[in-house]
């Protein structure tokens, strides 16, 4: 019997499972000429990248960024830092994310039985402003969902371990931080946790619109989601303003 997910929502009836966006493949630098006449670019980037600043407010996890700028439009390019070796339970964990992603959605299982190709991605190219910055951005989809009346939204797949009383504070204070920051940059209007055991079973599910978990937190004054985009806003001004045409930077 597959797991399904119903909406906290009196507005809509959720039912069924979700759509994993894995077939369709969006190249996020073969923008139509079309969707540039229409929109004027300042800022091009993958959502990787904002997810990185806009976390800064409140998180120190080092990164690093390529920067160019060509034409006025500056182009933000992911850099990956050097990673160590995971260990086994890294491993196990990746496995276990994987696992939720084929069990939360339809469609994810091949004929040979095999489940998602994490190396095959769904890109979402999305045009938004931050402060007066106008941007597109490229964003991967985990899924999509669908009302009764066949309107799909797309929604992020999580997992986490089960939490206690001594790690609710921790969960609050950085997961759901970055969970709010990766939705709301794109629109994404539901993320879907699946909490899990120290075995990796999938204990239950929880199903959190993007725009409560920041009232989840408030009262108790562990971050703000308006903190997050006026520090983005500065350091974008800082960007625009610092870079000089036709140059490189990291």
């Amino acid at each position: 019997m597959h797991k399904k997910f119903k909406s906290t929502s009196s507005e809509y009836t959720f039912c069924g499972k979700m759509h994993y966006c894995q077939l369709h493949i969006c190249y996020f630098g073969m923008l139509c000429l079309e969707f540039l006449i229409m929109y004027t670019l300042l800022l091009q980037t993958y959502r990787n990248n904002l997810n990185k600043i806009l976390a800064t407010a409140y998180l120190k996890d080092p990164w690093k960024m390529g920067v160019h700028k060509r034409n006025g439009v500056v182009y933000l390019d992911v850099h990956k830092l050097p990673e160590r070796p995971q260990s086994e339970i890294e491993r196990r964990r990746c496995f276990w994310g994987y696992s939720f992603e084929n069990l939360a959605t339809e469609n994810s299982i091949d004929e040979d039985g095999s489940g998602i190709d994490a190396n095959v991605e769904y890109c979402s190219v999305i045009k938004t402003k931050l402060g007066a910055h106008r941007i597109v951005m490229g964003a991967e989809m985990d899924c999509c969902d669908s009302t009764d009346d066949g309107r799909r939204f797309y929604v992020e797949l999580k997992t986490s371990r089960e939490l206690e009383y001594h790690t609710v504070e921790k969960f609050e204070r950085e997961k759901l931080l970055r969970f709010w920051i990766q939705s709301f940059l794109a629109g994404v209007s539901y993320v879907v946790v699946g909490f899990r055991n120290d075995a990796g079973v999938l204990i239950r599910t929880e199903r959190l619109r993007t725009k409560d978990i920041t009232q989840k937190v408030k009262a108790k004054n562990y971050w703000q989601g308006g903190v997050c985009l006026a520090f983005a806003d500065e350091v974008l001004c800082w960007l625009y303003g610092t870079v000089k045409e036709n140059e490189d930077y990291v």
